[in-house]
């Protein structure tokens, strides 16, 4: 069978052919570029814990904390323990560890200098056309356009792109600097060396100022600087971002020297009060500060950051999806969109695997179906939550009446859901509506913490198949197939697998798990969050908990099985029929 074709060798791109060769589907990647993304240290982008687990080692840095400031004032502290703490990676990075992966895939073919302009469907397949000096046809048996915001997938499908343009803007600066809360030690040598974590900062009206600025630690003592411009205002000018760069640097020095002299530290080396600005004061602390305040900095990387709210009419056409930037623009408050692209590719790449390996039938054609009805839904639901909470965090009125606590911890801790992927804005979704359930009532379920739709929690299992040990997120993205049934079976964890994977009702449960329509893998937990003993989890390939269901139902299971296949209008069978 052909491979899928896809357009665009951007994250979302390079992501989704990785999660189909897991999937053991083969990918054309279409590349426009030369292949070599250039560095940008102010092109960033922040992922969940959730989303990073599903990709390769990635050269970012995990946050320990982030907290929020008005003027003077701290607001709210947040601890990020490392098994929830966000990734912040530059993108040219992100992008090149994902292409060495896919170096090492002998199911991904990346074809480079390749733009994409033509685009044709068939009842069997897709065909691109790409241009160049001799111009060259490919053929597929899908095709899916992640060729970001001005997609030619998109306007070759007809699909319309409807939204709000420059919703908010942002000054950016990536700075090689000591701030005075970074995490680090001095070397033998009198260099500072950063540490493997840091502490975010997103600071309000920064020395009585109105305006926002967010500080936010990558790797190599590197920072991202963000600060809030007027939506539609002037350009940003080189003589105007130092100007930012030095006014707020020499805030946050002020405030360090101020804590610690108020904390019983010397002043000496920090320079009389009438020794200039607070700005000359920073400068000269910079070259002569001992630990603890701001040194001289370097100015890496500059630019000016639009966000804008838009959000495809269709992700599907016949054979041909819309993933990323294609199908949405978001970013307003916080809220990250590579990482809301990568959900995308979650989505889509176990679904395709199905249609790839078992045909292009009925049952196919409505799972990616499903596919639009989920991830169009999820993001519409983020752009509506930005759309209300946009007047509460930048004027005021809007949610205000139904935020408790009010005032600036409400404002702000709309800011921190977005940047840390908590809350309407930056929670993953929960597709408590799928399409992929069956009749209401057909399968009897029981309760545990996560809802029906949502992520699964992360716990210890062991594989029954070979009694390999991990952690539930290591079976996910196609590792463990389209489907992963958990066994909750107290005590399990204490003995050797050789004496339970043979015993009681785990055979007669891996026969059934054999059988289902679906490529699966049965693991055993000790426990789940609000689980009972003995409790089967049904979770999808992406993450996501389709069903809990009790011990012994076999009819269920499979029930739950068919309808995540796409429906019941499928032969029996064990799942090992597959095309290519």
């Amino acid at each position: 069978m052909d491979p899928v074709i896809v357009v665009g060798a951007g994250p979302v791109g390079l992501a989704l052919s990785l999660a189909l060769a897991r999937h053991s589907v083969p990918s054309l990647v279409l590349d426009a570029t030369d292949g070599h993304p250039q560095p940008r240290a102010a092109r960033t982008c922040v992922l969940r814990a959730d989303t990073a687990a599903l990709l390769p080692p990635l050269p970012g840095l995990r946050w320990r904390s982030w907290r929020t400031r008005r003027r003077t004032q701290p607001v709210e502290e947040i601890d990020l323990p490392p098994e929830h703490a966000p990734l912040h990676v530059e993108q040219h990075a992100l992008e090149r560890a994902l292409r060495a992966a896919l170096a090492d895939e002998k199911l991904v073919h990346v074809v480079t200098d390749s733009p994409v302009d033509l685009l044709e469907q068939d009842p069997r397949g897709v065909t691109a056309h790409t241009r160049g000096p001799s111009g060259t046809w490919w053929r597929g048996s899908y095709a899916v356009g992640c060729d970001g915001a001005r997609s030619m997938v998109r306007k070759l499908l007809g699909v319309r792109f409807p939204g709000r343009t420059a919703v908010e803007r942002h000054a950016v600066a990536a700075l090689r600097v000591r701030l005075p809360w970074e995490e680090g030690e001095w070397g033998p040598d009198g260099v500072w060396e950063p540490g493997s974590v840091g502490g975010a900062l997103l600071h309000r009206d920064p020395g009585g100022t109105p305006g926002e600025v967010t500080a936010r630690p990558l790797t190599a003592g590197l920072w991202r600087l963000d600060w809030l411009l007027t939506p539609r205002g002037d350009l940003v000018t080189p003589e105007e971002m130092l100007e930012r760069v030095a006014d707020t640097l020499a805030v946050w020095s002020e405030e360090a020297h101020t804590l610690r002299v108020g904390a019983g530290g010397s002043r000496e080396g920090a320079g009389h009060k009438d020794a200039g600005t607070p700005r000359a004061r920073s400068r000269r602390r910079g070259a002569e500060e001992s630990p603890g305040g701001i040194g001289a900095y370097e100015l890496v990387d500059t630019g000016v950051h639009t966000a804008h709210q838009r959000l495809a009419r269709h992700w599907r056409v016949d054979r041909a999806f819309l993933a990323g930037d294609a199908a949405h623009l978001t970013g307003a408050l916080g809220v990250q969109s590579v990482d809301e692209g990568l959900r995308d590719v979650a989505n889509l790449a176990w679904k395709l695997a199905v249609a790839w390996h078992d045909g292009h039938d009925g049952a196919a054609r409505a799972l990616l179906d499903s596919y639009e009805a989920e991830r169009r839904g999820a993001v519409a639901a983020r752009l509506r939550a930005v759309d209300q909470a946009l007047p509460t965090v930048r004027k005021s009125g809007g949610l205000r009446s139904l935020l408790t606590g009010g005032g600036a911890r409400a404002h702000l801790g709309l800011l921190t859901d977005g940047h840390l992927g908590h809350g309407l804005l930056g929670a993953p979704p929960t597709y408590a509506g799928t399409p992929l359930a069956p009749p209401r009532g057909s399968a009897l379920q029981v309760p545990v913490r996560t809802p029906p739709g949502a992520p699964v929690d992360d716990v210890p299992v062991t594989a029954a198949g070979d009694g390999t040990r991990g952690t539930l997120r290591d079976w996910l993205g196609g590792t463990g197939g389209e489907l992963l049934v958990v066994l909750v079976a107290p005590g399990t964890a204490v003995w050797d697998s050789r004496h339970w994977l043979t015993a009681g009702m785990m055979p007669e449960l891996a026969a059934n798990v054999e059988r289902l329509p679906l490529r699966a893998t049965l693991l055993v937990a000790e426990d789940y969050p609000g689980a009972a003993a003995h409790t089967v989890l049904v979770v999808r390939a992406d993450g996501h908990l389709a069903a809990a269901l009790p011990a012994g139902r076999a009819d269920a299971l499979r029930a739950w099985a068919e309808a995540l296949r796409g429906g019941a209008d499928i032969p029996p069978g064990d799942g090992s029929g597959r095309e290519g």
